[in-house]
């Protein structure tokens, strides 16, 4: 356990009283999940679950003290740039948190779990690293007692079972589901791109079932009122978790780890995940050619996937689009290396660090290149992290060595981007 531990959160962690704590230690303690609390000391949400989550800790530490044995440990990744707010926030807190001066493995931990908002809790299993559960805020609202841990993630056909409704009051049992392609779609009425995403959706639907694919929607609705749901849904040919059964709404969320909204995943006919970024697939393929949207190792940046540039560390390759073919010319030339790091990470059941893009011209590249502070050249090679969090370069310059090869782009501009 120790190992893969220490991979994550370095050899020592810091307790609320300045005293320093061995990652190695937490094994003995009988650690088996830690919780990564990424949060701040300001009020507000932060403020509201620190509360929630000191009693919930306080919970475990008195199982803990009973059997002999402590099963869940909370590690504080703190969102504070000065260190005397960071020492207040930890002297208030009952478990352990990141050391102030370890801010290069703070960013790594922002970028590798993709945390885009804070407050975020995310469950890893402590023998492995690896994610149990992406949305720990809503275990701690819908198990306070623990009565589930340590909350893994289950099948679809498990979390969804139950009675499944259509607009005109029709129920059907979510067996149905089995053998076809499902989106889970994450949306509310009062979300306005949650609204112009469903009129597209709604016809993206259709062409696929008058295409012969097998294809359902399952909408899980962020709806405030019943009659908002209702309401919204009367716009959806598909079927939907009833609203009244909070319960099951919000096991889907946490499968998913769903941190905000319009969202849909599409699924494999096996209840596998093929894509999380079905919103960013339906906008791109409006008549659903590429119809079930496996992922691409290289995407060409446009409007409507633009808004993947905020979750995390992403290369960059600036073309010429004026010049017919260097769009793609520019895909085949990092798709190599691309392919290399997502399988490598794909072997290791993790998401891989980088995201991978090609950008022509337009008024949205423009927009990139004034808010990046980078120059007009093209070609010109990047690495943005413009995540909102993460405030630091993102150092892994030895991929573009790799993707650098003399033959093809000899007066390729390499520009690092720091975003504030």
């Amino acid at each position: 356990m120790a190992g893969a531990l220490t991979d994550v959160l370095g050899e020592v962690l810091v307790a609320a009283d300045g005293e320093e704590v061995a990652v190695s230690a937490l094994a003995a303690r009988g650690v088996s999940l830690v919780g990564l609390y990424f949060g701040c000391s300001l009020g507000g949400p932060c403020a509201q679950l620190g509360a929630s989550l000191a009693a919930f800790y306080g919970r475990f530490r008195g199982e803990a003290a009973a059997a002999g044995g402590q099963r869940l440990e909370i590690v504080f990744v703190s969102a504070e740039q000065e260190q005397q707010q960071w020492q207040e926030a930890v002297r208030a807190m009952p478990w352990l948190a990141l050391p102030f001066a370890d801010k290069h493995r703070k960013l790594k931990l922002w970028n590798k779990y993709r945390v885009s908002n804070i407050p975020s809790l995310i469950f890893i299993d402590a023998s492995t690293g690896k994610v149990v559960c992406r949305n720990g805020l809503l275990v701690i609202r819908d198990d306070p007692e623990g009565l589930e841990f340590p909350w893994g993630p289950k099948p679809f056909s498990e979390v969804a079972a139950g009675p499944l409704l259509r607009n005109n009051g029709q129920t059907l049992d979510s067996s149905a589901l089995e053998g076809s392609h499902v989106g889970v779609y994450f949306s509310a009425h009062w979300c306005p791109p949650c609204r112009s995403l469903t009129r597209v959706l709604v016809e993206s639907y259709r062409k696929i079932k008058e295409a012969g694919q097998k294809f359902e929607i399952l909408f899980v609705s962020a709806d405030r009122s019943e009659d908002s749901f209702k309401q919204y849904f009367s716009e959806m040919p598909w079927v939907a978790v009833p609203y009244a059964d909070e319960a099951r709404r919000s096991r889907l969320n946490r499968l998913y780890g769903i941190q905000g909204i319009p969202t849909l995943i599409v699924l494999d006919s096996k209840g596998d995940v093929i894509t999380r970024q079905g919103r960013v697939e339906v906008l791109n393929d409006i008549e659903c050619r590429e119809f079930p949207w496996h992922p691409k190792p290289v995407l060409e940046l446009t409007d409507s996937n633009a808004v993947q540039l905020n979750e995390g560390p992403c290369l960059v390759l600036f073309v010429d689009s004026e010049d017919d073919g260097e769009s793609e010319a520019a895909k085949q030339l990092i798709q190599p290396i691309a392919e290399k790091i997502i399988a490598k990470y794909k072997a290791k059941e993790e998401e891989a660090p980088l995201l991978f893009f090609v950008a022509g011209e337009d008024d949205m590249t423009d927009s990139l290149r004034d808010y990046t502070n980078l120059p007009e050249a093209a070609p010109l090679l990047t690495i943005l992290d413009m995540s909102a969090r993460a405030k630091s370069l993102f150092r892994r310059l030895w991929i573009l060595q790799r993707v650098l090869t003399p033959d093809p782009v000899s007066n390729l501009l390499v520009v690092p981007c720091f975003t504030q």
